[in-house]
């Protein structure tokens, strides 16, 4: 008898496919982050150059990669009737969810180690823990995956598309990314910094910026996004419909 496990690794063997062999994706996974790594690092738009890119630039290809991408193709796989076909298999909804999740999650450090070098070529050098590091990408890949399923499983393929691309656009320039929260009015800031999205760049920069990371540094965006993670797995388990 196959176990839950192995149906899980198949499936994610599946989805990695998927995503490699479409381009519309790899646009969106790679050379957009590129992109964003010269616009923004070779310019004065953004406080510390290089260094401080390198954390807001991951942060976008996490929130592409796991939230825009896989909402927007789940949402389509849904209209198209091919997550029907897979419920007529042995996959569990449990099994279908982790398999696109592992899947995104393997996308999007292929995404990060490309940004990581190219920042390397321009003269970026991380300080900080990359253990660290590593735990905050993952926790910040799990929150977005999480809301991104939800929002495919409970809404139709035409919506999930514009509210996933409004969403991205919204958290990029007004969520903490671009313009971080100590640059905007202190009630806005403080209201913007419980955001995943400000959660994310602050714990990244921490991370890869600071010689010894603090305990209490990591705290505050931890928490931030270990809870919205919680929820967005709890309403994907509850709401995500096959068809």
């Amino acid at each position: 008898m196959i176990t839950s496990g192995a149906r899980t690794r198949a499936h994610t063997g599946w989805e990695l496919r998927l995503l490699l062999r479409n381009g519309e994706q790899l646009l969106l996974v790679f050379i957009i982050p590129i992109v964003l790594v010269l616009a923004l690092g070779l310019t004065t738009f953004v406080p510390g150059g290089i260094d401080g890119a390198i954390p807001k630039v991951l942060s976008i290809s996490i929130l592409a990669t796991c939230f825009t991408s896989l909402a927007i193709a789940t949402g389509f796989e849904r209209r198209s009737g091919a997550l029907r076909f897979l419920a007529t298999t042995s996959l569990t909804r449990t099994n279908l969810l982790a398999g696109k999740a592992i899947a995104t999650a393997i996308v999007t450090l292929l995404s990060m180690l490309v940004v990581l070098l190219l920042g390397v070529l321009l003269g970026w050098r991380p300080g900080g823990s990359w253990p660290l590091s590593i735990l905050v990408a993952f926790l910040g890949s799990f929150t977005f995956a999480a809301w991104g399923l939800y929002l495919a499983g409970a809404l139709r393929a035409e919506a999930v598309l514009a509210l996933a691309n409004g969403v991205f656009l919204t958290l990029i320039l007004f969520g903490g990314i671009i313009i971080s929260p100590d640059q905007l009015p202190d009630v806005l800031g403080s209201i913007i910094e419980f955001t995943p999205s400000a959660a994310l760049v602050e714990a990244l920069t921490t991370t890869l910026s600071t010689q010894v990371p603090s305990t209490a540094d990591l705290l505050l965006p931890s928490i931030v996004l270990a809870v919205w993670g919680a929820i967005g797995a709890l309403l994907a388990r509850r709401y995500f419909r096959w068809e």
